[in-house]
């Protein structure tokens, strides 16, 4: 894990990457620049001001997509830095994050583009599900609806938008 969740803010990936691994920091990659520049650029904030996690806290052999039983291992984990962070609202960084904190298989555009309510031990969670920025990297013409997202929890929570133009 990394950051403070000072803002409020807890961002949910799947798993570390190669450069990760070697880092022993979620997101640092062409994919964890990205993510820090939504965060820093489009949100207004400093990186170290957000929480950034993952499901898994381990690579899955191959970069393969984690099995049932990786991330059910996992669990207690992430639910426990949940529970201590107490963040306002949880982004969900692509499908395995979305399903993980909703409890949900449904697809990404069923998930995308609303506030959902996850009930935990302190209380409910606030989750905006959007695209993982891997996902961005090959698909850049998801970043507009990833940038309506980050809009979406930021209003949620009462972060200010940064000023129109500044970030896309």
């Amino acid at each position: 894990m990394d950051g403070t969740c000072s803002s409020g803010v807890l961002f949910v990936g799947e798993a570390p990457g190669e450069q990760e691994d070697l880092q022993g920091v979620p997101f640092v990659g062409r994919a964890g620049q990205l993510l820090t520049d939504i965060i820093t650029k489009g949100m207004g904030l400093e990186r170290s001001a957000v929480a950034i996690a993952n499901v898994l806290k381990c690579r899955p052999p191959g970069n393969r997509d984690p099995a049932p039983e990786e991330k059910e291992l996992c669990t207690p984990f992430l639910e426990r830095q949940i529970e201590l962070l107490q963040p306002k609202i949880a982004i969900a960084l692509g499908k395995h994050a979305a399903h993980f904190l909703l409890r949900s298989d449904a697809g990404m555009s069923q998930l995308r583009g609303r506030v959902h309510r996850r009930p935990g031990a302190r209380g409910e969670l606030k989750v905006v599900v959007t695209y993982h920025p891997a996902f961005l990297l090959r698909t850049p013409s998801a970043k507009k609806d990833c940038w309506q997202d980050i809009q979406l929890a930021m209003r949620e929570i009462g972060l200010a938008l940064p000023p129109r133009g500044a970030a896309s």
